[in-house]
């Protein structure tokens, strides 16, 4: 049966970012459907999501790491390989935005941004990946990408840069990792209510332009990513490699 596939029993996840927002919505979602997840979070957070998660009768375990610094990136796969038994899904979803006028933008909000969006990013995808070829059972690596993925925008030029990179290692990282059963694909959230677009919302025009722009005619939430999360996580999407999930309200369409 077709719902069988989208399963996760027994399967264990990374999620980055997992404390709150697009990755705390992921994490619990792909609990609900089965798997056991280590999140990933930065700095101060609460277990609000680890709560959630024990309450769907799944396993987790928290890490707390700073992706500014690349040693982090071993540690958060021998700690999930420890505490869960091993990795079968990747979700790269930390990500961090700086706003200012082109003009105006300095090197360290580059800095900061390339380094936790697209490094961090390909370091931990290449990290787990080594685990899941010494498994042997193949894996799921899902990256979070953005519209800015797809369109340049504005006072956001290393958000905008690190997330088209995004877009071209997922496919390089599907090219590459075909050949041991894992599936690299990615997911680009709309206009999301999390705290990167708080701003936007509070600006009442900027807020009206950008709802004039969505078919659907308001902001994404939480829920609206579980769905392409999962399936990217699951049996149903063998078949699908470097690719790219717009999950957007139809913004891209329009």
């Amino acid at each position: 049966m077709i719902l069988e596939k989208f399963k996760l029993n027994g399967k264990v996840a990374i999620v980055t970012g997992a404390g709150r927002g697009l990755g705390q919505g992921i994490a619990i979602g792909l609990a609900e459907a089965g798997a056991d997840v280590a999140l990933v979070v930065s700095g101060t957070t609460n277990d609000e999501t680890a709560k959630k998660i024990h309450a769907l009768g799944r396993r987790s375990c928290t890490i707390k790491a700073d992706l500014l610094k690349k040693e982090s990136v071993a540690r958060i796969v021998e700690t999930t390989v420890k505490e869960l038994g091993g990795i079968d899904i990747l979700v790269n979803n930390a990500g961090i935005i700086r706003r200012a006028p082109l003009l105006e933008f300095s090197e360290q909000d580059w800095d900061d941004v390339i380094q936790i969006n697209q490094k961090s990013l390909f370091f931990l995808g290449q990290a787990a990946a080594k685990q899941m070829v010494k498994q042997g059972r193949g894996g799921k690596i899902i990256n979070v990408a953005s519209m800015l993925s797809f369109q340049g925008g504005i006072r956001v030029p290393s958000y905008t840069a690190s997330k088209s990179a995004v877009m071209g290692l997922t496919r390089i990282m599907a090219n590459e990792l075909a050949a041991h059963n894992i599936n690299v694909n990615a997911i680009a959230p709309g206009y999301m209510e999390t705290d990167n677009t708080a701003a936007l919302r509070a600006d009442e025009k900027r807020n009206a332009e950008i709802l004039a722009r969505i078919p659907a005619g308001r902001w994404g939430t939480l829920e609206d990513l579980k769905g392409a999360a999962v399936f990217l996580a699951s049996a149903a999407s063998d078949y699908m490699q470097g690719y790219t999930i717009a999950v957007d309200g139809g913004w891209l369409a329009r």
